[in-house]
């Protein structure tokens, strides 16, 4: 770890980005830098929050694991995004885990002088509140779709969550396991290897080792609104 200087920092939140210069000392004096491996658990289910975790590079998945010791993946997150924010407002234990889907940096930042920045700047605190309502919309919808369709349909939706909202392009590195994807979606291993046979064999996508290439982006946009 290492400190940090949120003065110069090209990976400012919006949040951030409205602090002072005073503020911003205080934020430089109370963040840490860290470097993370891939593969490596950032935050733990049932950790206390004392810090606000803000992914500066790369991507993260978020997910719980279930009694049945599977993991269910609740979304993936992208850089310059907050982790744990539902959990500090909501409790003082952080209630999902976050893991590290590449290399990637991150800042710790002290929850008192987060906490502090909401309650004394209007502006700040807007900001995070619009982020975590963006961040819950989306995932209450995305949920809401997927619970009411069939495979294909909810194959069609996370191919167009990677393009539209996480990478926003046709062609991205998929970042996922094939048991990982079939956790993001609900259903088994077989059934994803399956769909996504019959997607690159209808000449929908494209499949070269991790790389995905959407190739017929208005048949994937019918499938998903048919379910």
């Amino acid at each position: 770890m290492k400190g940090s200087n949120c003065k110069i920092c090209e990976d400012k939140s919006c949040a951030v980005s409205v602090l002072n210069k005073n503020q911003l000392d205080i934020l430089n004096n109370n963040c840490v830098e860290s470097k993370v491996k891939k593969g490596e658990i950032i935050l733990r289910a049932g950790a206390m929050v004392s810090h606000i975790i803000y992914l500066r590079t790369g991507y993260v998945k978020e997910y719980v694991v279930c009694e049945n010791d599977k993991s269910k993946i609740l979304q993936i997150i992208k850089h310059h995004s907050y982790l744990g924010l539902h959990s500090l407002f909501g409790d003082k234990i952080n209630h999902y885990s976050y893991s590290a889907l590449e290399d990637l940096k991150i800042c710790y930042i002290d929850v008192n002088i987060f906490n502090q920045f909401i309650k004394e700047k209007g502006d700040f605190a807007y900001e995070v509140l619009a982020y975590v309502s963006r961040e819950s919309l989306n995932n209450f919808f995305r949920f809401i779709n997927q619970s009411n369709k069939r495979i294909n349909g909810r194959f069609a939706d996370v191919l167009l969550y990677f393009s539209e909202k996480i990478f926003n392009n046709l062609s991205f590195n998929f970042l996922l396991s094939r048991q990982e994807l079939a956790d993001l979606i609900g259903v088994s291993r077989e059934n994803t290897a399956r769909v996504l046979s019959k997607f690159e064999a209808d000449r929908i996508i494209n499949i070269s080792g991790k790389n995905i290439e959407i190739l017929k982006i208005d048949l994937l946009k019918k499938i998903s609104k048919n379910g």
